[in-house]
């Protein structure tokens, strides 16, 4: 693709800087500025970005082409399926001071010592000193099953700190599809205290009942989450796909040198997607919302705790969910792992590409890959 030659017949066709324009006046040459005008001071707004892209749209769809099609291991590149996924998985992977909630109390760990607080109970441990005996008889005191499992797995946890979760020993990682995810974490002895030290609190700001609303789900119930964002994203939203194009003008035509995608910001929160103030979300977006919604209650009050992160593809510059659980099976804490694209299921079935371009919700398949995942982002 000539970039440059590109570059050379891009119009943007004087408006006065004002959206309400008729877009009849005439057009410019003058070179653009960093701050959106031109040299001679015309604004770049959204109708001038709209001309724009349709002018060179098709140099944006080559790119965009590209990135949902090419380098999953045909032609060229990977895919999860071969992957040594396990690797890129472990690499942040860890357990973080954080904080969750108990039958209504509070727990919060912190640099490997577990605090309990609220209606009465005041108790600390730490996990890495105290055996599992201490724990034991701490939990026959207060009536829970909480301490013993913490102490029971603290060592395997703390080990990931220092190294990458896939070489530690006494972990395992398994992956597979959504639907098997989930029977997996149901049938086996899930671990929500080590689920809750994976999680970041990043994620933790959006109220349960909000996601209850949003989602039509109860967000105790993790997997009927994951299936009721589905309808609520195409309900409620779409892939900004003004957005995304401007991007690629931005970046492949104009090499940065106007800000277009402003033009097509609005706002991303659950609240202003069901009031209709949302006009679209990128990729990385959909993951955010996905997450704060598996986060909004405690892993101890969900059926199948679980927690999230943001999968990264830096090739094809596309964000999807990464979901895992914690069981435990003898010595071993068995991580399994599944991954969604809520992207695909909203922007590729919405335009009848599903079988071009994406599979629906399911990710781990031949049609993603991952440079990283980021779990505190």
């Amino acid at each position: 693709m000539n970039w440059d030659s590109l570059r050379e017949r891009l119009p943007l066709s004087g408006d006065e800087g004002s959206d309400a324009s008729d877009g009849t006046s005439e057009g410019t040459d003058a070179p653009v500025r960093t701050d959106g005008r031109t040299t001679d001071g015309r604004r770049v707004t959204r109708r001038r970005a709209l001309t724009a892209l349709g002018t060179v749209g098709f140099a944006g769809g080559a790119k965009a082409l590209d990135n949902v099609v090419v380098g999953y291991g045909i032609l060229e590149g990977t895919n999860l399926l071969d992957q040594n996924l396990a690797t890129v998985v472990g690499e942040r992977l860890q357990p973080r001071s954080t904080w969750t909630s108990v039958r209504g109390q509070e727990l919060v760990f912190d640099d490997g010592v577990a605090f309990l607080e609220g209606d009465g109970v005041d108790e600390s441990l730490d996990l890495a000193t105290a055996t599992r005996g201490d724990a034991r008889a701490l939990d026959e005191e207060l009536g829970l099953s909480l301490f013993e499992p913490l102490v029971a797995d603290h060592d395997v946890l703390a080990a990931m700190v220092d190294e990458n979760a896939a070489d530690v020993d006494g972990v395992r990682f398994e992956f597979s599809t959504y639907e098997p995810f989930f029977e997996r974490v149901r049938e086996g002895d899930a671990r929500p205290g080590a689920v809750a030290r994976l999680r970041e609190n990043r994620y933790t700001d959006v109220d349960s009942a909000t996601v209850a609303a949003f989602a039509d789900a109860d967000p105790r119930e993790p997997e009927a989450v994951v299936d009721g964002l589905v309808g609520a994203f195409r309900e409620h939203t779409s892939y900004d796909i003004p957005r995304y194009a401007a991007g690629s003008v931005e970046d492949n035509v104009l090499l940065g040198s106007v800000d277009l995608r402003q033009q097509f910001e609005s706002p991303t929160t659950f609240e202003a997607l069901e009031d209709g103030r949302n006009s679209g979300l990128f990729c990385y977006e959909f993951v955010y919302r996905s997450v704060e919604a598996l986060h909004s209650v405690s892993a101890y009050e969900q059926t199948t705790p679980v927690f999230g992160g943001r999968v990264h593809d830096e090739r094809h510059k596309h964000a999807y969910t990464a979901i895992g659980s914690v069981l435990r099976e003898g010595d071993e804490l068995v991580i399994p792992m599944t991954f969604v694209d809520y992207t695909h299921s909203t922007l590729y079935d919405d335009l009848a590409l599903r079988g071009v371009m994406g599979r629906g919700l399911e990710a781990y398949n031949d049609r993603h890959r991952a440079t990283d995942i980021y779990w505190n982002n």
